[in-house]
């Protein structure tokens, strides 16, 4: 590969981990602002009800375990920092959305997790590049 193309590859994957991390950062907080209204104002938390709906036990300790892992894995794999650890776990939720909760709604309705799915995968194999804390960390 010549110096050219790994300057954009470096550039691509640093693309790619800005789109993957604001996704799940934004989709995370929401997430986490449920529960921070549910457990200080005692509103209903409406994540709890559809983690239960698809029959996952302790919905409530799921639920808060997908708030915490989008919102600080998007913020790990947008600084590149432990990518290749966060990306899996987020692929996983991506699977889960998928199969248990957008398949029969048909592809229109699963596109965008599949993208992510598919972008989560590609940092996985590929790593964070070099415009990444685990770059400048492995190099100095």
């Amino acid at each position: 590969m010549s110096q050219l193309e790994s300057k954009y590859s470096d550039l691509a994957l640093f693309l790619l981990r800005i789109g993957v991390g604001v996704i799940f950062i934004v989709a995370g907080w929401g997430k986490l602002s449920g529960l921070w209204e549910q457990i200080f104002n005692d509103v209903d938390w409406g994540f709890v009800n559809a983690v239960s709906g698809i029959g996952f036990p302790f919905p409530f300790f799921f639920a808060t375990l997908v708030a915490l892992i989008e919102f600080f894995g998007g913020i790990m794999v947008l600084l590149g920092y432990y990518t290749r650890f966060f990306t899996p776990f987020l692929a996983f939720i991506m699977i889960i959305a998928i199969f248990f909760v957008k398949w029969e709604a048909g592809f229109s309705e699963m596109r965008i997790d599949i993208t992510l799915l598919l972008m989560c995968c590609s940092l996985f194999i590929l790593g964070s590049g070099a415009y990444s804390v685990d770059h400048k960390l492995e190099n100095r």
